[in-house]
């Protein structure tokens, strides 16, 4: 049986994969050019193609207090029918970015991964006898990123079962089976995925079967401090004191937008100081950015702020 701190720590060796992120990147939009999942979102990137994402959004819209609901119903039936014209649509691509800020949305996106992906790969790493972390996390991975049954059918076949050979010499040979079989996959997208391979390859030579933190995979640092509530950027008032601001659908409202229109009303810009962060205000910051040499975008982060004299 995992702790949940191993679980925490399989499950942050695939968001790395996936979004760079230990903990993920809820509200990431993926399109890569030839990819036959299209288009890709959320924490553990659930594709178009699979259906998956249309059962996200409609546990998403169906939640209580979805702030995004209103805007993405419209676009269900769509979804539902796998319409690769959302891959382009970028309206629909901005929804599901603000979506991902969404406390509501994250919560939707950790129980529908863990339904989806995580508790069948505990099953199936139960059925074969795969108990330990890293083992686990290999079977999570290929749970994500597809053909689990057909690699372990590969690796019984070339290497025998778990059973006979144990644990840890399966999952060796189940990686490097399944990294030469995305070597040579037919769909050249694949090659360059070996990386998760190479990434499970050095915690087997390094011996960490229980996935003892700290642990470094692919440059990105993961310890207990990243996975718990503590180390957790989207936990706090300091990171809401200081979110980034840009248009939104709804419009974003607050103290910080407030404090932001009135010192570019006290610089001289013409705005109306309402808390409200709609066009205009998004048009006054352009206009802001612009008079004093900024990357002009119509978002206020650590810069601007800097610029109009408001601390961080």
């Amino acid at each position: 049986m995992l702790t949940e701190l191993q679980k925490k720590a399989a499950q942050a060796i695939v968001n790395i994969f996936e979004t760079s992120r230990p903990l993920g990147d809820y509200s990431k939009v993926t399109l890569i050019q030839g990819d036959t999942g299209h288009l890709t979102y959320g924490r553990s990137q659930t594709t178009l193609a699979s259906g998956n994402l249309y059962l996200l959004i409609k546990k998403y819209c169906e939640s209580a207090g979805a702030e995004m609901a209103e805007a993405l119903m419209p676009y269900l039936g769509r979804v539902e029918d796998r319409d690769v014209n959302l891959d382009r649509d970028m309206t629909f691509r901005r929804l599901l970015r603000d979506a991902g800020e969404d406390p509501v949305m994250q919560q939707v996106q950790d129980r529908f991964f863990d339904s989806v992906y995580w508790q069948p790969a505990i099953g199936a790493a139960r059925s074969i006898g795969v108990s330990r972390a890293l083992g686990v996390g290999v079977v999570y991975d290929s749970h994500i990123h597809g053909s689990w049954h057909r690699m372990r059918d590969r690796t019984n076949e070339r290497f025998g079962q778990v059973a006979d050979i144990g644990e840890e010499r399966w999952i060796a040979h189940y990686i490097d089976v399944r990294h030469d079989w995305l070597a040579g996959h037919s769909n050249t997208l694949l090659h360059r995925t070996t990386y998760r391979m190479d990434a499970f390859r050095e915690f087997v030579a390094d011996d960490r079967w229980a996935l003892p933190l700290p642990f470094t995979c692919r440059g990105v640092r993961v310890d207990e401090a990243t996975l718990t509530e503590a180390g957790d950027p989207r936990a706090g008032s300091e990171a809401d004191e200081m979110r980034l601001l840009r248009l939104k659908t709804p419009f974003l409202q607050g103290d910080d937008v407030r404090a932001v229109q009135q010192a570019l009303a006290d610089a001289g810009v013409d705005i109306r100081v309402d808390g409200i962060y709609g066009p205009a205000t998004e048009s006054a910051v352009s206009t802001w950015q612009r008079r004093k040499d900024l990357v002009v975008d119509g978002i206020v982060g650590p810069g601007t702020r800097a610029s109009l004299g408001i601390g961080d």
